[in-house]
């Protein structure tokens, strides 16, 4: 069985490296649009050849899609029209545009919708990294109307991460992903650009950085050719979400202005309860 990997970066790069290493299929082929990162993919060995999707379609008996979401919405209806027995497994980080637009397509059940629950900041062939997934989380959404066979094959590769399940409709999974993920990335870009506006008068401003605003802000790191899509294809969630914390740091602003620095405490108190949740 050979598969081909639709956007060959720090997703699809590090699921090439882990299916060579496991030696889970015949051959790992890369679809990459860019010159570049063709080369370096195939420099990295995190794919065995470069084909292009149509070869891939032809060649392949799966074909993961780990490119922006809005790049899923422009070619998965294509490739479903083309498909016979192929198994289409859509990585994005959001779901129900996806969903919506092929939920009537008469191969729908050659589609499963996936999303690893991992990533770092970077990108590009360069940042593929081998272990990205284990122990990390997978998400099923709408899993019950893929073919019984797709999905075996989709949860087998799953295996090969070593990643564990969870099963979500896309309403559950696009507001969980907003409220636990998005809301990290807007909140370093913001506090990134913070810190830089005040940079520009004061320059020494980042020798004072420790671990702390480190580990905050590193998100900002983030590619905007992956991360914009994703804001739009979510765009009610996250507005939800944004709101929501906006509120908050209205309050706490409240508060240091009029000098309640027992309300302060309270509040810092109460979100201390992350703890149960995160150790």
């Amino acid at each position: 069985m050979n598969i081909a990997i639709v956007g060959v970066g720090l997703i699809g790069g590090s699921i090439g490296i882990r299916l060579k290493e496991t030696k889970f299929c015949s051959k790992v082929v890369g679809v990459e649009k860019n010159e570049s990162n063709q080369k370096k993919a195939l420099q990295l060995n995190l794919v065995d050849e470069i084909q292009t999707l149509d070869e891939a379609l032809a060649s392949c008996k799966v074909l993961v899609l780990t490119i922006p979401v809005d790049a899923i919405m422009k070619i998965l209806p294509g490739l479903l029209d083309k498909v016979t027995d192929q198994v289409i497994i859509d990585m994005g980080s959001t779901k129900s545009n996806i969903l919506n637009l092929i939920q009537d397509h008469p191969n729908r059940g050659r589609y499963i919708a996936a999303h690893p629950m991992a990533g770092t900041e970077y990108s590009g062939p360069e940042a593929a990294i081998p272990n990205l997934f284990k122990d990390k989380m997978m998400v099923y959404v709408e899993a019950f109307k893929t073919d019984e066979d797709a999905f075996e094959i989709a949860d087998a590769i799953t295996d090969q991460l070593e990643m564990k399940s969870s099963f979500m409709n896309a309403e559950e999974h696009d507001m969980h992903t907003a409220y636990v993920s998005h809301i990290s990335h807007l909140t370093s870009f913001a506090l990134a650009l913070t810190v830089l506006e005040k940079e520009k008068s004061q320059g020494r401003i980042f020798e004072l950085a420790g671990s702390g605003f480190q580990s905050t802000v590193r998100l900002a790191k983030s590619s905007p050719d992956m991360w914009t899509p994703i804001f739009k294809q979510n765009r009610a969630n996250v507005l939800e979400v944004l709101e929501e914390h906006i509120k908050q740091l209205q309050h706490i602003y409240d508060k240091i202005e009029q000098e309640d620095y027992d309300a302060v405490h309270k509040w810092i108190k109460k979100s201390n309860k992350i703890k149960r949740i995160i150790k």
